[in-house]
């Protein structure tokens, strides 16, 4: 396998662009081929078997590009599809569940921690799970905030509207004295101001963006699969809708002038 080869991030639409930042930041030298499903975002009131028909077709469609490695950027994904889609694979794939589950409980002092994500994370049961098995005595609060990723993917981040759902969501939360909070949808660090002044300097906030870019770069060290080429790289950027919209938002995420997407059909 060539370490030139590019890396496949992918989401339900903006949301992994979070997680593409910090890929960027942290692997420069890396290629990243993304796509963005904005036809049929948000997946998270989705089913089990359609979440993972759709991310076997995106998966199908970036090895189709030659990829070296996969990364699931969208937590309803890793919480539904990666351990089907993993299967059968001839190249590593991450996501972004377990990196922040255990920087979590790293993080806790009280051992109480929160966890906000979409309703099909909040059900699966992942983050607690996961949590239980590095510290058993940890208490996990779970709540699912399912406007958050529409208003995101709306551009809505600086709004009244979010920030008074915002406010509802986080408030039982508030109530069970948590001192750290997991961002379990990737769209939510884009509100990741709005959600701090929110919940109180007092909680540590976990962007499992930031982990899961920093698991990743384990992952490429391991396998030998890290670029060592100082060549300029030139990402890629594929949706499913509205290629225009996406790219003024993707220039504004990744602080990249003259982004441009490309619309394509996967199914």
């Amino acid at each position: 396998m060539d370490n030139r080869s590019g890396i496949g991030v992918f989401d339900s639409g903006v949301g992994g662009l979070t997680v593409a930042a910090e890929i960027m930041d942290q692997l420069p030298k890396e290629k990243i081929i993304y796509f963005g499903d904005t036809a049929r975002v948000p997946y998270g009131g989705k089913s089990k078997e359609t979440v993972t028909r759709y991310t076997e077709q995106i998966i199908r469609f970036l090895l189709s590009k030659d990829v070296k490695a996969l990364v699931v950027a969208c937590n309803t994904m890793s919480a539904l599809a990666l351990d089907t889609v993993e299967k059968g694979l001839s190249i590593p794939i991450i996501g972004v569940i377990k990196p922040g589950a255990k920087t979590a409980v790293n993080t806790t002092r009280n051992g109480k921690i929160g966890v906000i994500a979409t309703e099909s994370t909040i059900n699966s049961g992942l983050y607690p799970g996961y949590i239980k098995e590095l510290d058993s005595t940890v208490e996990v609060v779970g709540k699912a905030c399912p406007l958050l990723c529409p208003l995101v993917e709306e551009g809505m981040i600086e709004d009244p509207v979010t920030d008074e759902m915002v406010r509802r969501y986080l408030a039982v939360l508030k109530e069970k004295e948590i001192d750290t909070l997991i961002l379990g949808c990737t769209h939510y660090p884009l509100l990741k101001n709005t959600i701090g002044r929110i919940i109180g300097d007092k909680v540590n906030l976990v962007n499992p963006a930031y982990e899961t870019a920093n698991g990743l770069k384990e992952l490429l060290l391991s396998k030998g699969l890290l670029n060592d080429d100082n060549e300029v790289k030139e990402h890629e950027f594929y949706v499913s809708d509205s290629a225009k919209k996406f790219s003024a938002f993707a220039s504004t995420i990744l602080h990249k002038k003259n982004i441009r997407a490309k619309t394509v059909n996967i199914e």
